[in-house]
């Protein structure tokens, strides 16, 4: 089985970052001398690798970073055979945590290079014809995504650092929603459309939420205040957002959203000024990923080959 492993060395905070291209290092050299290490050496260059990997014939491709890195490498595998393998080591890892895929570094690589390891298809998105493959969003959401990018710190407490910076900064929008059954205008504070069911470090914004369903989940928080604020990420955290009152949310396989004026969107906490009317679509099972023991059942897994 031929792979590349393709590693984002500022994915997370530096020091991790070391640690595990040491790991990774290491583990090649004892297990996969035939694999090939790419490094990356700025935005776009990983997309640019895997396409490469993929040209070369590799049957695996491992992102080893964050949702980031995630993002660009998956991309060049979108409707190839070509299966996509995660070593999370970035800030939120939201897709990885969702597959079940081990939060070691030592462990995800062992099962990145499983022959026996599961394969199965899962859903992709697009939002104006930006790929995303594990959430998408506007409005407050895309503001913390702006402050995490440009702030010196990773991890959770830079989460935590530029939602508190947000919310000082927070502003409502007035959005029209089509999911095709009729158009609703609401004001929010934030629009979430989720393929799995959480952004990472445990938060879950779709409850319930497939990465193999042929739908899309979208979440909209009602505007609030610092209280209902504090409510709202506790339920984060438990698993229980969908149940608050100040949330509306919707399941499709695409949706329009029409708002007041241009502004950013994140894709999987990437940044990018986009125009007021945004088209969000799911891709169905268009995207080969190794799976781990225990990750959520898939409808329809296949093996690899």
């Amino acid at each position: 089985m031929k792979i590349h492993f393709i590693f984002n060395p500022r994915s997370g905070p530096r020091h991790r970052n070391i640690r595990a291209l040491s790991i990774l290092r290491e583990f090649v050299a004892a297990n996969r001398p035939d694999a090939e290490l790419l490094v990356t050496d700025g935005p776009g260059h990983a997309t640019d690798l895997a396409r490469q990997a993929v040209a070369a014939g590799c049957e695996r491709v491992a992102a080893v970073g964050g949702d980031g890195t995630m993002n660009e490498v998956a991309q060049a595998l979108v409707n190839s055979p070509v299966a996509l393998a995660l070593v999370p080591c970035g800030s939120g890892n939201g897709l990885a945590r969702h597959l079940g895929v081990p939060a070691s570094a030592l462990s995800a690589l062992k099962l990145a290079v499983d022959p026996g390891a599961r394969v199965a298809p899962i859903d992709t998105g697009t939002a104006n014809r930006l790929p995303f493959f594990n959430a998408m969003g506007l409005g407050f959401d895309a503001e913390v995504s702006r402050l995490f990018c440009s702030a010196a710190g990773r991890g959770l407490p830079g989460y935590v650092g530029a939602f508190l910076g947000a919310f000082a900064r927070r502003s409502r929008e007035r959005c029209a929603i089509d999911a095709g059954l009729g158009r609703e205008t609401i004001d929010i504070l934030l629009i979430a459309i989720a393929n799995s069911d959480q952004y990472g470090h445990g938060a879950i914004i779709a409850p319930g939420a497939r990465v193999d369903d042929g739908l899309l989940d979208l979440v909209a928080v009602a505007p609030v205040g610092l209280g209902r604020a504090s409510v709202l990420a506790a339920r984060l955290f438990l698993g229980s957002l969908d149940r608050s009152p100040r949330i509306r949310r919707l399941r499709a396989a695409r949706f329009v959203i029409e708002r007041p004026a241009p502004g950013l969107i994140h894709t999987d906490g990437e940044c990018h000024a986009e125009d007021a009317r945004i088209e969000v679509a799911v891709h169905e099972r268009s995207l080969r990923v190794v799976l781990a023991g225990r990750a959520p059942v898939l409808a329809v897994p296949f093996p690899e080959g």
